[in-house]
């Protein structure tokens, strides 16, 4: 899977602790193997974003995303429940 990073995604991603930047890491790569991996808890949003979908890092933190094509998505943002705003 191919994932492209935007530039808000990757000013985010700077600012995040070191932990949570550890434990990204490791569910993207989760995530590149199967976007719906009941672990990631994947979920489409809704009003204003509906054409977003997100998944978690922990119960505080989760990337939002978009689905390119099959084999490639966008990651937007990544953050806590702030992200949606």
């Amino acid at each position: 899977m191919v994932i492209d990073y935007s530039l808000k995604f990757l000013k985010q991603f700077k600012k995040l602790p070191k932990d949570v930047k550890m434990k990204a890491l490791a569910i993207e790569t989760i995530f590149r193997n199967n976007p719906f991996d009941l672990r990631l808890k994947t979920h489409k949003l809704h009003g204003a974003m509906k054409d977003y979908w997100a998944f978690s890092i922990s119960y505080y933190y989760r990337i939002g995303f978009t689905f390119v094509d099959s084999g490639h998505v966008r990651f937007h943002a990544v953050g806590t429940h702030d992200i949606y705003k």
